[in-house]
């Protein structure tokens, strides 16, 4: 309490005192280019918003890119609360101010919250990506999944004027350059303008090697839950669009991308209590090799001048697929169809959404005070768990249908003073038929389910405020609310008690979640800073907990609260430093007398981190980049979790050739040796899982890649 409240009045003080500086100085106030945030539905601007976003900028990518490949380490060093990469396929445990973010492209949703196969860190690659649009906290504006806030893709945009094109190619080695873990990349776009059309086709290839740690040891392939080690990824964009009019446009997006492992190592387990870390030999794993496949396609129609209104129609499809690593697992043993302990099998996640979104938006009105911003979301995701090996249905075919109608106000009240407030009205059913569980489920074996249809209602609001106290220095704060579900997949196949309904079944609940949040901003002369702290609650949160090495979900209250920071300092046109604070706490009511009283462990709470960066453009040629990532120790109410701590740097440099970009980049500059978060931290459950889950972080590893532009 003494932190929050501490914090609290600091931010007012630190209000106070800027607000009261000669006014003189917000004349050295730096002007920057409005950047509109297409993930809002009203399309606020970067910087006036009651809520922290975070636009992640084309730039940005490309100098992370030529530093890693990772999409959760990329996320991580430019998001302060979002948890360190899994460095896997999975992105299991990877949350984002303790909770799930919605993972969008272009607007359409990505997560699969029905069954969460906790696989959409890797949906598309990042070479088609324009800017990445994060909205911090819970938001209910593009519905189902939003519990920890929205992270949006936006795909590359075709430029103006006639055919241009691009091309890339870098090549990955380990530090000691075993050919083993060298990787290779290409991409190509080609895009351009003719008349009314505007086009770009987009492609990429990609293909890993295996990943070394920093004694130069193989670090463990995750042969369970998929690994982007020894693996192959493609993605092909294309986008076309046509002007009907000055005010008028019809836009189509398709993306397809898959990354599927090479299949050509076995998983040699460590010790976990002795922090001994699994690693790898060559083997020939039995099954097929874990995979993740999606196709994003939308067609939108815009128009800016619908009498007097913004116009906005999306419909969309996405399909996604996730393929598991096979094994022997207790969970997939069957006495009829094999003798106990020798059957293999993997399972398949398999979603398919289709939706559609309206927005319509009105500004101007009362003299330019208000403005209204409505619509109506329409979404249908059919979800499924298979065992493929024994065709075999682990999670029956849930179908979830949802109907929201929103509403959104912006209230100039005075020059300096902006309200926000709204409200989305949640209709949603389940539609689940009758099944039977597999035949390990616990405590029985296989069990008759009864289908059924639960309805839910959920009326979300939320309510912001942004105080213009100068022309460099605001004060925000907001409040708003989430709509999600529990993991309806692991928890229907869970069900162990005969007779159980569907209908009436508690644990398949939606989660709705209270965000809170206040901070300030400031932008003066070469100094910007940004800083808050929220609140996060659900009374019927969703909690995974690992028994015997199986993950189950708990729903019990869970309450999580947490600090941001971001600053940077303009020391001259060619340099530019950045700071970077995050504090995440959670804790979970585990005995369920409406009190929380247990630490949220790794797999839910991100550890503090301090980030630091160095960006350098030396000459009209030159370029650098350094960052440090330093996540402090912890310890967890669980006696068999504890974290160390490491600290992480990386380095990059680019050179403009006469022809094209050259670039060099360097992860884990120094070398450092150290277990991944996730293994410290989240690695519970029986020894045998624990022990084939205790991973090494990434060594040393080198990127040189050259990109041209014609």
């Amino acid at each position: 309490m003494f932190r929050k409240t501490s914090l609290c009045l600091s931010i007012a003080l630190a209000s106070i005192s800027l607000s009261s500086l000669p006014v003189a100085a917000a004349d050295e106030a730096t002007e920057l280019e409005a950047v509109t945030i297409s993930a809002t539905r009203a399309r606020s601007e970067a910087g006036k918003t009651p809520q922290k976003i975070t636009v992640i900028s084309r730039e940005q990518i490309e100098q992370q890119l030529a530093i890693t490949s990772d999409q959760g380490a990329i996320l991580s060093n430019l998001i302060p609360s979002y948890s360190p990469s899994r460095q896997k396929m999975s992105s299991a445990g990877e949350t984002f101010r303790g909770r799930s973010a919605l993972i969008l492209i272009d607007g359409v949703p990505q997560s699969t919250p029905l069954r969460d196969s906790q696989r959409d860190g890797y949906v598309i690659d990042l070479s088609m990506v324009e800017r990445i649009e994060v909205i911090h906290g819970a938001s209910a504006e593009h519905g189902l999944g939003a519990t920890g806030g929205i992270i949006n893709y936006v795909t590359r945009r075709p430029a103006s004027g006639a055919l241009r094109q691009h091309a890339g190619v870098s090549f990955t080695a380990p530090g000691d350059y075993e050919s083993e873990g060298f990787g290779y990349k290409l991409d190509y776009r080609v895009e351009g303008t003719q008349g009314n059309f505007d086009y770009l086709l987009g492609t990429s290839w990609q293909t890993q090697g295996m990943f070394y740690d920093a004694t130069g040891d193989l670090i463990g392939v995750d042969d369970t839950q998929g690994d982007v080690m020894d693996s192959t990824g493609t993605d092909l964009l294309l986008k076309l669009g046509y002007w009907l009019d000055d005010n008028q446009n019809i836009g189509l997006m398709i993306n397809r991308y898959e990354v599927e492992g090479e299949h050509e190592y076995v998983n040699v387990p460590g010790d976990a209590n002795a922090e001994l870390p699994a690693t790898s030999r060559k083997g020939d794993p039995q099954g097929k090799a874990p995979q993740n496949e999606t196709l994003a396609t939308s067609l939108s129609y815009k128009h800016a001048d619908f009498y007097g209104n913004e116009l906005g129609l999306q419909l969309y499809t996405q399909r996604f697929r996730a393929r598991f690593g096979g094994g022997t697992n207790a969970t997939f043993q069957d006495p009829s169809i094999a003798p106990a302990g020798t059957l293999f099998d993997q399972s398949q996640n398999e979603s398919d959404k289709i939706g559609g979104k309206l927005t319509i938006s009105r500004d101007g009105m009362l003299d330019n005070r208000l403005m209204l911003t409505g619509g109506l979301d329409v979404l249908q995701d059919t979800t499924s768990q298979q065992l493929i090996l024994t065709d075999r249905e682990w999670v029956p075919e849930t179908v979830f249908r949802n109907y929201a109608p929103f509403l959104q106000a912006e209230i100039r009240t005075l020059d300096q003073l902006t309200l926000h407030a709204g409200v989305r009205h949640e209709f949603a059913d389940l539609d689940v038929d009758s099944f039977r569980t597999i035949a390990s489920t616990q405590p029985v074996g296989s069990v008759d389910v009864e289908g059924g249809n639960p309805t839910f209602e959920e009326t979300l609001y939320n309510a912001g405020l942004v105080w213009q106290m100068s022309d460099w220095a605001q004060l925000f704060a907001n409040y708003s609310e989430g709509f999600g579900m529990p993991d309806v997949g692991r928890v229907l196949r869970g069900i162990g008690t005969p007779g159980t309904s569907v209908d009436n079944f508690l644990d398949l609940q939606p989660v709705v979640t209270e965000n809170r949040e206040i901070g300030f901003r400031l932008n003066h002369g070469p100094f910007d800073a940004e800083i808050s702290y929220y609140e996060s609650d659900a009374d019927l949160g969703s909690r995974l907990d690992s028994v015997g090495g199986v993950y189950q979900v708990r729903r019990e209250r869970t309450e999580i609260d947490g600090i941001e920071f971001t600053g940077g300092w303009q020391i001259n046109k060619a340099h530019r430093l950045k700071l970077m604070y995050a504090q995440v706490n959670g804790q979970s009511d585990t005995d369920d007398d409406g009190k929380v009283d247990t630490d949220l462990d790794g797999a839910n709470i991100s550890p503090d981190r301090y980030g630091i960066s160095w960006q350098a453009n030396w000459n009209d040629k030159l370029h650098s980049l350094l960052q440090a990532n330093h996540y402090a120790s912890r310890g967890f109410d669980q006696p068999d979790l504890d974290f160390d701590g490491y600290t992480l740097v990386d380095a990059s440099l680019g050179y403009r050739l006469p022809v094209g970009e050259a670039r060099l980049g360097v992860e884990n500059l120094f070398n450092e040796d150290y277990l991944t978060y996730y293994s410290q931290a989240a690695n519970t459950g029986a020894p045998a899982t624990r022990n084939g889950r205790v991973f090494n972080g990434r060594g040393r590893t080198f990127t040189v890649g050259y990109q041209v532009s014609f």
